[in-house]
């Protein structure tokens, strides 16, 4: 993955010191909106934006820094970590769809988060 997510999530998204990307389990739902989200904003930032709460559970060193802490600059790069994910979990979902784990984010316009 370009953009780092696999120092976290491994190179094939198996998991390493992130939950891995591979399985059925995703704490906060797995829709297109909730990732997004999710990436933008990072863990700590879902759950307070969102009053979000987890769903599941994984083994995580930590939490998930915005944008992965990664290399990620525009929205585009996002879909295309999402796209990526959707490549090596087809079982993952898709759409969108009020997962959430928190209160619904009411198709809102993704955070304005890109400097």
């Amino acid at each position: 993955m370009g953009f780092g997510c696999n120092g976290c999530h491994g190179g094939a998204g198996g998991g390493g010191m992130g939950p891995p990307l591979t399985n059925d389990v995703w704490v906060y739902g797995s829709d297109d909106d909730t990732l997004f989200r999710f990436i933008t904003l990072g863990s700590d930032g879902y759950q307070k934006e969102y009053n979000a709460s987890r769903k599941g559970s994984e083994n995580v060193v930590g939490p998930m820094p915005p944008k992965g802490g990664a290399d990620i600059n525009s929205a585009d790069d996002i879909w295309k970590v999402i796209a990526w994910i959707r490549t090596v979990n087809p079982a993952s979902g898709g759409g969108s769809g009020g997962e959430a784990g928190g209160k619904d984010s009411g198709g809102a316009p993704p955070p304005p988060d890109f400097d």
